[in-house]
């Protein structure tokens, strides 16, 4: 049992690796940038369970917060945290939950994925903008302009792709006994 709890812990920890990896693919728009995060939370979101995929964001945000520079841009700090975007950060950690429980409650086929990712997607902008309204201290209209309606069709599509990308690689790992159905 040990080593089973084992092998999953270092799955997560690759997973928040990879998450560190992907989060460096920006597009700046401004106050809020186009990242490859959402992206890497929906692909690990589809394929871990939602305790483990969210225990990979936690690991990766732990690795921001202690300074290692994985977050977008390669930033880090709890001062990333607490700045306009922290509420992405931390939207990211439900983002999993939403979209994990989703799958487990259904089905892992592709319909479902593309439903969980993008309802996981929605509540990271949810979170995210509304504390860009308070961190950067705008009205409700331009923070929802800024930090909602300009990453929804981004979003979108992103967590299309994260379902194609996370289905397949969780059908692999799956076949491989590295990941339990």
């Amino acid at each position: 049992m040990r080593n089973k709890q084992l092998k999953q812990l270092i799955i997560n920890a690759q997973f928040a690796v990879i998450i560190s990896i992907i989060a460096q693919f920006t597009i700046p728009l401004g106050l809020v940038p186009l990242t490859g995060q959402t992206f890497a939370i929906g692909i690990v979101a589809t394929i871990l369970s939602p305790i483990n995929s969210t225990i990979a964001v936690l690991v990766y945000l732990l690795m921001g917060i202690i300074g290692l520079p994985v977050f977008a841009g390669f930033s880090s700090g709890i001062s990333i945290l607490f700045g306009p975007t922290g509420g992405y950060l931390i939207g990211f950690i439900f983002n999993t939950l939403v979209t994990g429980f989703i799958l487990q409650k259904t089905r892992y086929t592709l319909p479902w994925a593309i439903m969980a990712n993008i309802a996981g997607a929605l509540v990271t902008l949810l979170f995210g903008t509304l504390w860009l309204k308070i961190a950067a201290d705008m009205s409700w209209l331009i923070a929802i302009n800024s930090g909602f309606t300009t990453f929804i069709i981004p979003g979108i599509i992103k967590a299309i792709a994260a379902s194609f990308v996370g289905l397949f690689i969780r059908n692999a790992l799956v076949k491989a006994r590295l990941v339990v159905e």
